[in-house]
């Protein structure tokens, strides 16, 4: 059993909490702290709270638009505490992979 916890944009809820009912009924514990209710912390208390659940993780697991600064804080604590994790969606559809379709293209083109 491992302690898992989810991370990434509030854009891929949906997708999140499936993957999340996916490892409870396999019998793991897990957290995705950016869906919890706390109207009472504010931004510091919010990141305290992000922290605690990182440092609880035996692994981190992500959802990322590679755009979400709030993911790129959450993927740092991630990496100061040497937490293992597990790249689950990360999306296609940026600025670097439009910057990648154009070098491929504009490769294919000097080549022809």
């Amino acid at each position: 059993m491992a302690k898992i916890t989810i991370i990434g944009t509030h854009s891929y809820k949906d997708k999140m909490e499936q993957y999340k009912k996916i490892w409870e009924k396999s019998g793991h514990l897990v957290k995705m702290p950016a869906f919890d209710d706390h109207p009472n912390l504010d931004e510091l208390g919010i990141c305290e709270y992000n922290r605690e659940a990182v440092e609880w993780a035996d692994e981190v697991h992500l959802f990322w638009d590679q755009r979400s600064f709030g993911t790129i804080f959450d993927f740092g604590m991630v990496f100061m505490a040497r937490k293992p994790i597990h790249i689950v969606y990360l999306e296609s559809k940026t600025f670097r992979g439009v910057i990648e379709k154009y070098m491929d293209t504009y490769i294919e083109q000097k080549g022809n």
